[in-house]
């Protein structure tokens, strides 16, 4: 019986199709040319060409970031793969599962500064969870199924596939040997939390008289949302989400005090601030939560429970450290409290409502709405609104970002995404299109800001060519907002380089693009704007919506404070 053989190209493409890989986002190039050709004509793995390399980084996190899924980036070696760094950084950041396959020269011009060569391995090793040298084209499909493996296995993270141009040669052929499962001796993530320290756990949060459960991007990433909704409810106990953790309970709970950190509630913070336990869920104590660690939470005995175990105590003691899955962690705990649920102090629980809601009653997140400007508050509080809170949102970074964060309430996880950790601009429209090709009937949002928008915004060329009818709310106050808010705040005013001096005209922009585009100038322009952008569900719509240029992101910890300290409106101290 003839075994039927491929060349290392083919591999690449039946390795991908056996590992579902739906579609790969990349833009071509020398090294990989063999690698395209053999992904010409076969319709199992659909490749999107984007119009710049870090755009299909972004678009492949979007994507994995709201389905779960690995998502799956394709560059030619040198400027192709180093134009990746920044969106395999921001990847790696929030913990996606992101593989990279990245051309390179033939293995015996390695090292000889050939045309085109750089050392991708090397230059993203700080920023991956691992890198794979392929120098076998036999090993490929292994090779593979480890990145994958590794990508989407206990903290996920990107992978770096580097392959020469001569293993991809169409004239090599070889044997199609795909593993059937995956053990790596030197990687075992914990599954199961020990017995000891769940023990542990249990009897701090029951002995508890202030508890808050403090839930991360982790609870995301692991899909535990009805488990941390079942655990809020059975302990009455309060709730705070990270930036990346929003959407891990629907923002509409009655236990859901808001968002934390440096742009979080005031009762978020301050709970935290005066809490006696706290159940840190899949978050890393990121200096955006902790404001000055040296003032952070004296009083609280800290449970922290994370798949890594590098993230425990990293930053802030954890009193209880758990390592494990969250949904097998969840589990245990849920059971272990539900025997002892009795022994919850139901009446210091009372009293400890009772303080957070005087906080609550405060309304920080009230503005003024202003007249004759449009508030970027009221912007999001109106998408929300048309889209009834089921859309999915995207951001790049700065104050919009914090407004779409603070005025949306997400409903689900995987609805907000948007990058934390590293803070990149650009991230968001390419971002929205990996999210709009997965979700091609859902209203996908990306409220940006027009210096975000301009990074990546060659990629409404990408959305033309794949049909993908994003709506672009653009909160145009002229500058860097968040740059600006920081230099009033902490500069005394002097705006150095943060004023958009000269700006395109966006809506001309977007049709020359082949879209719609709509400017907003009056609030009294602003419903009839969103109703018809929002009833145009097969072409892509460009709002550039002028905002108060002069508004800031409120509540906002005061530097090197404790996380409680903080600015409730300009002058106005919590």
């Amino acid at each position: 019986m003839k075994i039927e053989q491929y060349n290392g190209s083919e591999l690449v493409v039946k390795a991908l199709a056996a590992l579902k890989v739906e579609y790969i986002f990349g833009y071509p190039g020398g090294s990989v040319l063999d690698l395209y050709d053999a992904l010409f004509g076969q319709t199992e793995v659909e490749h999107i060409l984007v119009r710049h390399e870090q755009a299909a980084t972004h678009m492949a996190d979007g994507y994995a970031r709201a389905t779960g899924k690995v998502g799956v980036v394709l560059a030619t070696s040198g400027p192709g793969a180093t134009n990746c760094v920044t969106g395999i950084a921001t990847a790696y950041m929030d913990s996606i599962p992101m593989v990279v396959l990245s051309g390179q020269v033939p293995s015996n011009l390695i090292g000889d500064d050939a045309f085109q060569e750089t050392d991708i391995v090397g230059c993203s090793r700080p920023i991956v969870k691992h890198s794979f040298n392929c120098r076998d084209a036999q090993q490929i499909p292994t090779i593979l199924a480890k990145a994958f493996y590794l990508a989407s296995t206990g903290r996920p993270g990107p992978v770096v596939v580097e392959l020469p141009k001569d293993i991809l040669n169409p004239q090599l052929k070889f044997k199609y040997d795909m593993p059937q499962s995956i053990e790596m001796r030197t990687y075992n993530p914990s599954v199961k939390g020990h017995p000891k320290q769940i023990k542990k756990a249990v009897e701090a949060i029951l002995g508890a008289k202030r508890l808050v459960i403090y839930s991360g991007g982790g609870i995301v990433l692991s899909n535990t949302s009805a488990q941390l909704t079942e655990l809020v409810e059975t302990l009455n106990a309060p709730i705070t989400n990270t930036l990346m953790g929003l959407g891990g309970i629907s923002g509409t709970h009655p236990n859901f005090i808001g968002m934390l950190g440096m742009h979080g509630s005031l009762e978020a913070n301050k709970a935290m601030a005066n809490a006696d336990v706290i159940l840190a869920l899949g978050a890393r104590f990121d200096d955006r939560v902790t404001n000055n660690v040296k003032k952070f939470c004296p009083e609280a005995t800290i449970v922290h429970v994370d798949v890594d175990p590098t993230s425990i105590s990293k930053t802030i003691k954890a009193h209880i450290p758990v390592v494990g899955c969250l949904a097998t962690v969840l589990e245990q705990l849920q059971a272990a409290i539900d025997k002892s649920s009795s022994r919850i102090d139901r009446s210091a629980q009372e009293d400890w409502w009772q303080q957070i809601t005087q906080w609550r009653a405060q309304q920080c997140l009230a503005y003024d709405k202003g007249v004759d400007v449009i508030k970027p508050q009221t912007v999001v509080e109106k998408v929300y609104e048309i889209t009834n809170g089921d859309a999915y949102v995207c951001s790049d970074v700065g104050q919009h970002q914090m407004f779409a964060a603070q005025y949306y309430p997400f409903k689900n996880p995987r609805q907000w995404i948007n990058s934390g950790g590293l803070g990149t601009m650009g991230f968001g429209l390419p971002a929205a299109m990996g999210v709009k090709l997965a979700f091609p009937q859902e209203h996908v949002v990306c409220v940006t800001g027009d210096g975000s928008i301009q990074m990546n915004i060659q990629e409404l060329s990408t959305c033309l060519q794949y049909g993908l009818a994003v709506k672009i709310v653009s909160l145009n106050n002229r500058s860097l907002g968040m740059v600006r808010q920081w230099q009033d705040m902490m500069y005394g005013g002097r705006h150095s380089s943060s004023y958009m001096e000269s700006l395109p005209d966006f809506v001309a922009l977007a049709e020359s693009y082949g879209h719609i585009g709509i400017r907003v100038d009056h609030p009294s322009e602003l419903d009839a704007a969103l109703e018809k952008a929002f009833s145009i569900t097969d072409r892509l719509v460009f709002l550039d919506i002028r905002v108060d240029e002069k508004e800031h992101v409120y509540p906002m910890q005061i530097k090197l404070g404790a996380v409680d300290d903080m600015w409730l409106k300009k002058g106005v101290k919590a």
